[in-house]
């Protein structure tokens, strides 16, 4: 599979721009999809590209076996965006996203790539240790976990079609993201911002503030008010946060 082929395969652009000077690259959480950050590529765009992975099992993709395994997804990743495309480039990722996000850099950084910046959001640092097992838990006691996160509206889950659709893509994100394990060695050199929700059940500010022993440059947190998915009432602030921190990217800043 060549580098294009292989983009086509894993990369939405909702709004191609490719003469933009900057690219940012968004990495879903977990059960999630592209389309999640299209308001994202619109706000954005055309100052900065935005593209968004796509998992498979899911959306136009959803014949394809899905990926467990959150160390093979990064390798796959790495590979997709090795793409010698030469425009300074950042990650953004939320939650399962936000390590997924991490582990490609850090692969890309290792191949002589550096980022320009990292955003990671609503997830702690690799570093640390939780024992999660939502993952093995029936339908119906996924289904609570999903809900009690606030992620999608209620509504949409007592839709017995609807459930059905994203349950399997659910548990198979989760258990990708309860049984990684941070392997130690070279992290990534970066630029990192750690954005949380302070209510957030997933993660609490001593541990995203550990996401600073992971780059060897920069770190900064951001706390906004809200749970896991604080970006749907703050997504005004972050694109803003966004946009500010792509264009001194752009820029070589």
């Amino acid at each position: 599979m060549t580098t294009s082929t292989a983009a086509q395969l894993w990369v939405r652009r909702f709004h191609p721009v490719p003469e933009a000077p900057v690219r940012l690259v968004c990495f879903p959480h977990a059960g999630g999809s592209a389309s999640y950050f299209h308001p994202v590529s619109a706000r954005l765009s055309p100052a900065a590209e935005v593209l968004a992975v796509q998992y498979p099992g899911r959306q136009d993709r959803h014949r394809e076996p899905m990926i467990d395994d959150l160390a093979a997804l990064a390798d796959t990743l790495a590979d997709v965006f090795d793409d010698g495309d030469g425009r300074p480039t950042a990650f953004f990722g939320h939650s399962m996203g936000a390590t997924l996000a991490f582990e490609v850099g850090r692969r890309l950084e290792a191949r002589g790539t550096e980022l320009g910046g990292l955003f990671v959001s609503g997830r702690r640092a690799p570093i640390t240790r939780r024992d999660e097992r939502e993952h093995l838990k029936d339908d119906r006691g996924l289904l609570d976990a999903m809900k009690s996160l606030n992620g999608t509206e209620a509504g949409l889950l007592d839709d017995e079609d609807i459930v059905r659709m994203v349950l399997p893509a659910v548990r198979n994100d989760y258990k990708a993201a309860e049984t990684y394990r941070y392997v130690p060695g070279p992290d990534v050199s970066c630029p990192v911002v750690a954005l949380i929700g302070d209510e957030d059940p997933k993660v609490t500010v001593a541990e995203a503030e550990r996401w600073r022993e992971h780059t060897s440059g920069a770190f900064e947190l951001k706390t906004f008010r809200g749970g896991h998915f604080y970006l749907n009432v703050h997504h005004a602030e972050v694109n803003r946060l966004l946009a500010e921190s792509l264009a001194v990217i752009a820029t070589g800043g």
